[in-house]
């Protein structure tokens, strides 16, 4: 039996989960929105009692592996609909920049142009950049998925290097640094 997906997944309060058996679609509602997910046909999802069970028919390894990430993906919408996510991105590096208006994040990280991005809807996104300090990207959402993919994109335009650790990282990443070129000695 699978460990994760054994476990139920307490429904807190102000959060509807609601099954369509017909078409094997999950969606949860909460006051920070609501979220849908696709369900395959062998995994059936159960709400009583104030939890979601998740359970599989048989042990074929395609079903245990389903199992445990269908009832990952539905713990996490209900974490997301209730409580939210947040990731934080530094930005270091001399001149690197960033501003947000709205949607719209514009990045500077030493290319001779600035990066225009715009966000999705579900994703609300600010920027503290003070004197003195490295800015920080603020992203919250209720969808994990969606929180991640934007935060890689981010991430992939100026990954950390290992010799000097300037790039855009996590805040929460520690980078592990490289020795660079040491002088030659005598013959």
């Amino acid at each position: 039996m699978s460990r994760i997906g054994k476990l139920p997944v307490s429904i807190p309060a102000g959060v509807q989960v609601t099954v369509d058996d017909k078409n094997h679609v999950v969606v949860v509602k909460g006051k920070l929105g609501q979220l849908q997910q696709k369900v395959n046909p062998n995994i059936t999802v159960e709400v009583k009692d104030g939890e979601v069970k998740v359970s599989r028919p048989n042990d074929s390894k395609e079903n245990r592996s389903l199992h445990g990430l269908y009832r990952a993906l539905i713990a996490n919408m209900v974490k997301g609909v209730s409580e939210g996510f947040t990731v934080k991105q530094e930005m270091v590096g001399v001149g690197y920049r960033a501003t947000s208006q709205g949607q719209l994040l514009d990045i500077s990280v030493g290319y001779s142009h600035n990066i225009l991005i715009e966000l999705p809807e579900e994703i609300k996104v600010s920027v503290v950049a003070e004197k003195r300090s490295n800015p920080i990207i603020t992203m919250t959402s209720c969808d994990k998925q969606l929180l991640g993919q934007v935060a890689a994109k981010i991430r992939s335009f100026r990954p950390p290097e290992p010799y000097k650790g300037k790039g855009i990282k996590f805040v929460d990443e520690v980078i592990r640094r490289k020795a660079g070129k040491s002088a030659s000695g005598s013959k």
